[in-house]
């Protein structure tokens, strides 16, 4: 039977997980602003929250009704078939999300929400399940539009961008799967050679190494599809096993990663080191600024410093048109892929960007700038 999910991620990569998506397997693939639309059978449910390196979360749609009141709300949700889905142990949370929503009070639905899931258990068992904010086994999701609700359980459990990988962190750090969205945009493809020269705690080399060795992302983590009734343990077992098997051994690869601070860089080595993968990576400390091409062609990826993480907006000021000049020296052949969220760097960086992809890391809205370096020119090729 086919059932309908729902992937939401940063905004900007909607395109490309639309892509990443309908080549895992995904039917009725259909992007929207923040997300995908899909459908597929359970099994295909398993496979993405196992592979997808862009989603943020991989949700069930429950029901899609219109609402006029808290009431209808309620209505709608004590109506559902709660006991089958999952047992009175499990702890719940409810999470609502709005657009042109006519309720006063988000919290209040939120509420009747959760009423609605207890008040059914109440009458079905008796008793009714314990509601859990930090870790909730269970995640129940609304999303209310101006007549119409969406209801949502959350197959992931714990966000997608969660790999159980990373554990040694920056300042501004950059999300897992927007850092592999931002590869997938630049079109890197494993083989070519991969320079961060600004790594911080190598978030772009851990999915960089991660694709080129084909480890499915989520193959070190659980999922909350394994507490629900339906849950199917030896197809769950055969897919895992089938990741496992096609998994590459950690050889060294043309990916290299640098940065100015060693705190930065001691992060990234224990990171890859907690991975196993440290072997496959070029790690040195160095300054952007003086980092020079390892390779005659490839891509330079880098989160650009936050105003926060490297002195105040003056200095980035000053760093922008150096390294507008390193690259041009350095780097010719070369494609560069800069995210920032500052946009004096437009001007300062004296070279014209060949493509902007609006993007967001967190709440923080940045720029993806591209940059086809050719030497000692400051046009783009």
């Amino acid at each position: 039977m086919s059932e309908v999910f729902f992937a939401p991620c940063p905004r900007g990569l909607e395109a490309v997980l639309g892509n990443e998506l309908a080549a895992l397997g995904a039917q009725e693939v259909r992007t929207t602003d923040g997300g995908v639309h899909f459908s597929g059978s359970w099994l295909l449910g398993y496979r993405v929250n196992l592979h997808s390196r862009i989603a943020s979360r991989i949700l069930w749609r429950v029901a899609m009704a219109d609402y006029r009141s808290e009431q209808d709300i309620y209505d709608t949700v004590h109506a559902l078939p709660w006991g089958d889905w999952f047992d009175v142990s499990r702890t719940i949370r409810v999470n609502v999300a709005a657009i042109k929503c006519p309720l006063k009070s988000l919290d209040f639905a939120t509420l009747k929400i959760k009423d609605a899931v207890c008040d059914k258990f109440r009458a079905l068992c008796g008793e009714r399940p314990s509601v859990d904010t930090h870790a909730p086994d269970i995640r129940i999701h609304a999303f209310l539009e101006h007549s119409r609700m969406t209801l949502y359980v959350d197959t992931s459990g714990d966000a997608l961008f969660k790999r159980g990988v990373r554990q040694h962190a920056n300042i501004a750090p950059l999300r897992e799967n927007l850092a592999a969205g931002i590869l997938s945009l630049a079109g890197w493809q494993p083989g070519t050679p991969l320079l961060d020269p600004m790594c911080g705690s190598g978030t772009f080399l851990i999915e960089a190494v991660q694709m080129s060795l084909n480890i499915a992302s989520g193959i070190g983590r659980s999922f909350a599809f394994e507490k629900l009734k339906n849950f199917d343990a030896a197809a769950w077992q055969r897919i895992r096993a089938e990741a496992q098997a096609a998994q590459k051994p950690v050889t060294p690869l043309p990916i290299y990663g640098s940065d100015l601070y060693g705190d930065e860089l001691k992060a990234a080595r224990l990171n890859l080191e907690n991975a196993g993968l440290l072997e496959a990576v070029s790690l040195k400390q160095a300054n952007v600024l003086e980092v020079s091409a390892p390779a005659e062609h490839g891509i330079l990826v880098a989160n650009l410093p936050y105003g926060e993480r490297m002195g105040e907006l003056d200095e980035l000021a000053q760093l922008y048109p150096k390294l507008g000049d390193a690259l041009k020296k350095k780097f010719g052949g070369w494609t560069a892929y800069l995210l920032t969220s500052d946009k004096a760097i437009l001007k300062l960086m004296r070279l014209s960007p060949s493509r902007r992809t609006p993007l967001f890391n967190g709440t923080i809205e940045c720029r993806l700038l591209e940059y086809k370096i050719v030497a000692g020119s400051n046009r783009p090729r």
